[in-house]
This record gives structure tokens, C-alpha cells and sequence, in this order.
């Protein structure tokens, strides 16, 4: 009985004769997935916030009237074009609005004591 050992699972432990196998006798190792045929083309990049939408923030702070009209093209262009800035234009619109009405607001309070001080005085009559 001879002993020999039991054969290698992983194969020779040494080259074949004449060095190793030839160039073509394995198949090439596959590629990086996602590449070659098939392959969907990447995703278009997402569309940027609108400028008016900016705008319409920007001036709503500074001055509010000018904010009211970029918020609502905002609006309108965001509408059309799918852009984001939704948010931007619609803060823009509400300070806008806020501060229009204040600045109103003080104009008619301010003006109205003003007009009433002179009928007070025009009522009391008299010439100077």
C-alpha cells in the first residue's frame, strides 16, 4: 500500500511545467458594474432655486413693495419651470406683505394725527 497524499482542492501548489498557463486559456475578469451595454445615462442634475424667489426674500426686508411683485413672478416661474424656491418666495410674499401693511399702517396714523391736529385748530377758528 502506498501512501500518497491525498490530492490538492486548490490545485498545484507549483506552476505547471513551462511556467504559467497561457494568456487566453481563463476568461477575463469582469468589469466594474455598471458598465458596458445596458447602462441607463445618469439623472439630469436638479433644477437650481429660482432667482426671483431670492429676490422676493432680499426685498421683502429692504424694500417690502418690491418683494410683493419678485414673489409672486417667483411664484409663477416656479410654477412653469418645476425650479425650486417655493419656500423662499412665499416668505418673501408673507414679510412683504407685513411690513407693506406697517409702513401703511404708520404712514395712515401718522398722517391722520397730522391732518387731524390742523382741523382741530382750523375748527377753533380765528385769525392770527
Amino acid at each position: 500500500m502506498s501512501s500518497q497524499p491525498p490530492p490538492d482542492p486548490y490545485g498545484p501548489s507549483s506552476p505547471p511545467p513551462g511556467g504559467y498557463p497561457p494568456p487566453g486559456s481563463y476568461p477575463p475578469p469582469p468589469g466594474p458594474p455598471g458598465y458596458g451595454y445596458g447602462y441607463a445615462p445618469p439623472p439630469p442634475p436638479p433644477p437650481g432655486t429660482n432667482t426671483m424667489a431670492i429676490l422676493s426674500l432680499v426685498f421683502a426686508l429692504l424694500f417690502s413693495p418690491l418683494g410683493i411683485v419678485f414673489g409672486h413672478i417667483a411664484k409663477k416661474q416656479i410654477r412653469e419651470s418645476g425650479e425650486e424656491g417655493d419656500g423662499l418666495a412665499t416668505a418673501g410674499l408673507v414679510i412683504g406683505y407685513i411690513f407693506t401693511s406697517l409702513y401703511v399702517g404708520t404712514l395712515v396714523l401718522c398722517c391722520g394725527s397730522y391732518v387731524g391736529v390742523l382741523a382741530l385748530f382750523g375748527a377753533a377758528g380765528g385769525s392770527y
